[in-house]
């Protein structure tokens, strides 16, 4: 157990899956390498290559103590190949294999299936690092700065999980996948990503805070389906990925509840009791509680999206196959292979919108995205913490699933955040009061100013309450290199 639990340094690709032994994975593995690091140092602006960050690097999978920090070069990041440990006499958790043994193999019926989830997971990390990009050359602190880097790396390394598996278990077919990984790229015209949230841009550091806590949740669902899997190296790889993607929804957190925290404290400071006097509070150097509710609508509308249809003969497959579970399967109580199950799904009837019963089989999708909503939830209250807490009258809340919606049920109709079916006249009317118009985008971009000082932090966030590590306050977690 320690070996698996230890990650081994000694080859140019750090991993705990005996690679050393594995000579033919090995070779594809550096053959890839290159490719990768090519990729890598023309997306990161390249005054930020040389520049010494305080990162966290995987040295063991065992939870309660598998990281170590310190400064490194981005480029010389030690990435590579982690699994969590093997769970002795697992069993596949549902569908028509429930109860066998779980495969340490690819079973040839299931291989295109397998492969193409693999590809589809694989092909949203590398497509959130191109999404994110420029960020750094805005960030509002160096603890920011650091963060964004942090989980930039970290989805670098999930692509070098998917990867892996692609090359290990599916021959010249998953090397070629491997390779068109590094091919496509966000919000290309010719080549672009493969789920659509995934071509949008994050132009400022509210959209990247709101893409961590939503779209990052939604790769929090994704992993814990697949973590089922009756594959047991994908099990075993998403199980440690959710180990580090904890950390991409606190950056989101916790940078949306301090930029509320910073808005609200300039207002009370200003005298200011009305929250929608937005003239007056951007003239403070804030982002109204108005832009942040538009923006949280965008953001978690496109993360609904990434679930899929409602019903789907796909996601049936994939559970009945055993591939890709629910939500935490292990705690279900049913007999988990829905054979006569029916779960409520959205509809439209007469205008409004309803739910009917499907059989369950075909809802996977619908259940993982109700499950997603209840999670979203969570921080949103949290963040309305926040302001009841400083006195302001404002409450932030999630728009009902059928606006703005492109994938789905409600793709063919306009919706009102209330999830009333409106006309085109009423929602070109107010589509600028319940989504950022280009005058909000402006106006936040014009914010986005860099702040490079140690323990310094841009006029419209608050500092953290915590430092990284639980380095002190002014810890300079970025030594920037002058390009």
């Amino acid at each position: 157990m320690s070996d698996i639990m230890n990650v081994s340094y000694d080859t140019l690709i750090p991993n705990n899956v005996g690679l050393a032994s594995d000579k033919r994975v090995l070779k594809g593995l550096e053959k890839w390498h290159p490719g990768y690091i090519n990729w890598w140092n023309d997306l990161i602006p390249q005054q930020f290559q040389q520049s010494l960050i305080y990162l966290r690097t995987a040295v063991s999978v065992d939870p309660k103590g598998w990281a170590k920090f310190d400064y490194v070069k981005m480029p010389e990041y030690r990435w590579g190949i982690l699994l969590a440990p093997q769970v002795e006499d697992r069993k596949i958790p549902c569908g028509e294999h429930a109860g066998e043994p779980v495969w340490q193999e690819v079973p040839g019926e299931y291989r295109s299936m397998l492969r193409r989830l693999i590809v589809i997971q694989g092909d949203t990390e590398p497509a959130s690092v191109e999404q994110q990009r420029f960020l750094g050359k805005t960030a509002p602190s160096l603890y920011d700065l650091r963060n964004l880097f942090q989980v930039n790396v970290e989805e670098g390394r999930h692509l070098w999980a998917m990867v892996y598996l692609l090359q290990k278990y599916f021959g010249a077919d998953g090397r070629q996948e491997a390779n068109d990984l590094l091919l496509r790229s966000s919000g290309s015209e010719d080549a672009p990503r493969m789920l659509g949230a995934f071509n949008e841009e994050t132009p400022d550091w509210l959209s990247f805070f709101m893409f961590t806590y939503f779209t990052d949740r939604d790769g929090k669902m994704q992993l814990e389906s697949l973590a089922q899997s009756g594959f047991d190296p994908l099990s075993r790889s998403c199980r440690f990925m959710l180990t580090e993607e904890a950390h991409h929804m606190f950056v989101g957190e916790t940078g949306v509840g301090r930029t509320i925290q910073r808005t609200c404290e300039a207002m009370i400071k200003a005298g200011i009791e009305d929250p929608y006097d937005i003239e007056k509070i951007r003239a403070l150097g804030v982002i109204d509680l108005p832009t942040i509710q538009k923006k949280m609508n965008l953001h978690y509308t496109l993360s609904l999206d990434l679930f899929g249809r409602e019903v789907s003969t796909n996601a049936a497959n994939a559970f009945n196959a055993g591939i890709k579970g629910r939500f935490m399967e292990n705690r279900l109580e049913d007999d988990h292979k829905l054979n006569d199950a029916t779960y409520g799904v959205c509809d439209i009837v007469d205008g409004a919108v309803v739910r009917r019963e499907v059989p369950a089989l075909t809802a996977v999708n619908m259940r993982l995205r109700d499950d997603y909503v209840k999670d979203a939830r969570g921080g949103v209250g949290r963040w309305n913490k926040i302001i009841e807490k400083l006195g302001i009258k404002f409450e932030l809340k999630l728009p009902h699933e059928a606006f703005n919606r492109k994938i789905g049920v409600f793709a063919d109709h306009l919706f009102n955040p209330q999830g009333q079916i409106i006309d085109q006249a009423q929602y070109d009317a107010s589509i600028n009061d319940w989504l950022p118009s280009n005058a909000d985008g402006d106006f936040i971009q014009s914010l986005m100013v860099p702040v490079t000082e140690a323990g310094q932090y841009a006029s419209w966030i608050a500092p953290p309450r915590v430092g990284i590590n639980n380095m002190a306050g002014d810890f300079e977690y970025v030594k920037l290199h002058d390009a």
